[in-house]
């Protein structure tokens, strides 16, 4: 497959994908935060408070992306988000968490979502990073 092809035929629908995950994630942040807020490392403070913060940031910038005048700083914003939780990831991969308050449910994620976590990272950085670039035509 030519990347060209892959260029003006996913970028558009890849965007909204996008957009719409940060946009819900930021919503669950505000809906469950105490979930989010179990999974911040104990040397961050205020960990209820950074749960709302990264929400908020998350709708944000997932809205940004959706507007052609913001969508390259959106995406640079993206990709630091996606830096400044990093922490939150190796925390939860190192310290076998169980997050609770998930629509009343209890999770216990295994080893290999723990783990997975890291190198998602990577690829959703990369993502972002392809909205710093020019948009192909519709």
């Amino acid at each position: 497959m030519q990347r060209s092809w892959i260029r003006k035929h996913l970028k558009w629908p890849l965007l909204y994908v996008m957009s719409v995950g940060y946009i819900v994630a930021g919503i669950t942040h505000f809906l469950v935060p105490e979930a989010f807020a179990q999974i911040v490392p104990p040397f961050v403070p205020s960990p209820l408070a950074m749960a709302y913060l990264s929400g908020l940031a998350e709708i944000v910038l997932g809205v940004g992306l959706l507007i052609s005048r913001t969508r390259k700083l959106a995406a640079w914003g993206v990709i630091a988000l996606l830096i400044a939780v990093f922490p939150a990831n190796i925390y939860m991969a190192v310290s076998d968490v169980t997050v609770t308050g998930v629509f009343g449910t209890t999770l216990e994620p295994s080893p290999a979502v723990r783990w997975g976590r890291l190198p998602l990272q990577i690829v959703l950085i990369v993502w972002a990073w392809w909205y710093t670039r020019p948009m192909p035509a519709r």
